[in-house]
C-alpha cells in the first residue's frame, strides 16, 4: 500500500489541505469541486511508482477552508493556489493534471505561470465560453443556480449533472457498495454543495482561458476526453480547445469521470503522455 503523508498550506484566506505519496518528479493533480482530494485518491496511488504525487482539496471545499467570509471564487484564485502549493514544494516544475473544473484551474495556472509547470494533462475542462451555444449554456447554468435557490441542492444538482451527462439523469452509486472511504469521501462533498452552488458554479463556468498563452504552451499540453462521454459542455468544450491548440485529444476511459475510475488505464496514458513530452523537450 502507498504511504501517504498530510499537510496544509496557507495561502493567506484560505488554508489548503493537500496529500502526498511517493518518489520522483513532482506531479500535482487538481480534482474539479465540489469534489475533494479523495476522488483521485485511486489514481494517485497508481501513479506514485513514478511521482511524487500531491492531491489537495480547493480552496473552500471539504478540509481546505476558508480563513475569512466566503466569497466567490474565480479560476485565477484557484490556480494562485495551485501555483504557490507547487512553489513551496520546490524548485523544479511540476507535471500537472486536472479534471474538470481542476483541469481549468490547471489551464489558468500554465498560462499564468508556464514556467511552474513542465506538462499538463486537462481532462474534459468544462469552458462554455468556447461554445457556439455559449449563450444557452449561460442561462442553462444561471438556470441551475436560481434552482439552488429556490429548491435546494438536490434539484439543482439534478440540473447540473445534466449538463455533464448530455441530459440523460444521473446515476447515483448504491451506498451499501461503496467502501467507507468512499463513503467518507462523499460526505465531504454532500457538505460542499452549498457553497458550490452559492459561490463557485457561476464564477467558474464564465471562465475564459486566455487561449494565446496556451498555444505558446501548447507542445506541453494534453487534452483529454472520455471515450464514452455523450455531447455535453465537458467534452464539446475539450474538443473545442484541442481544435483551438491544434492538439489531438487523447481518449481516457469511461465518461466524465472515467479517468478517476479505471485508474489502472488512465496511469498507463497518464504515463505515456508525461514521457513523451520528457522525451520531446529533450530532443
Amino acid at each position: 500500500m502507498t504511504h501517504t503523508t498530510t499537510a496544509t498550506l496557507n495561502v493567506g484566506d484560505a488554508r489548503l489541505y493537500y496529500e502526498v505519496r511517493g518518489s520522483g518528479p513532482l506531479l500535482l493533480m487538481i480534482p474539479g469541486a465540489p469534489a475533494d482530494a479523495g476522488s483521485l485518491a485511486g489514481l494517485a496511488a497508481q501513479l506514485a511508482d513514478r511521482y511524487t504525487v500531491v492531491t489537495y482539496d480547493q480552496r473552500g471545499l471539504s478540509r481546505s477552508g476558508l480563513t475569512g467570509t466566503a466569497e466567490d471564487q474565480h479560476v485565477p484564485a484557484f490556480s494562485e493556489d495551485a501555483y504557490r502549493l507547487i512553489t513551496s514544494l520546490g524548485a523544479a516544475p511540476a507535471y500537472v493534471v486536472g479534471t474538470s473544473g481542476g483541469a481549468l484551474t490547471g489551464l489558468d495556472l500554465i498560462a499564468r505561470h508556464p514556467d511552474r509547470v513542465r506538462a499538463l494533462i486537462a481532462h474534459e475542462p468544462p469552458i462554455p465560453e468556447l461554445l457556439t451555444a455559449s449563450a444557452r449554456w449561460r442561462a442553462t447554468f444561471q438556470e441551475v443556480h436560481d434552482t439552488y435557490r429556490t429548491d435546494g441542492v438536490g434539484a439543482a444538482m439534478l440540473k447540473f449533472m445534466a449538463t455533464i451527462d448530455g441530459g440523460a439523469p444521473p446515476v447515483m452509486p448504491d451506498p451499501s457498495q461503496l467502501p467507507p472511504e468512499v463513503l467518507e469521501m462523499m460526505g465531504r462533498i454532500q457538505g460542499n454543495m452549498d457553497y458550490f452552488f452559492s459561490h463557485v458554479l457561476l464564477p467558474v463556468l464564465s471562465f475564459e482561458p486566455d487561449i494565446s498563452a496556451l498555444r505558446s504552451a501548447s507542445p506541453r499540453i494534453v487534452v483529454g476526453i472520455g471515450v464514452t462521454s455523450p455531447a455535453g459542455v465537458p467534452l464539446d468544450s475539450a474538443r473545442a480547445l484541442a481544435e483551438l491548440l491544434d492538439v489531438k485529444a487523447v481518449e481516457f476511459p469511461g465518461g466524465h469521470q472515467g479517468i478517476a475510475m479505471d485508474v489502472g488505464t488512465s496511469a498507463e496514458l497518464i504515463h505515456d503522455a508525461l514521457d513523451h513530452i520528457t522525451a520531446t523537450d529533450r530532443s
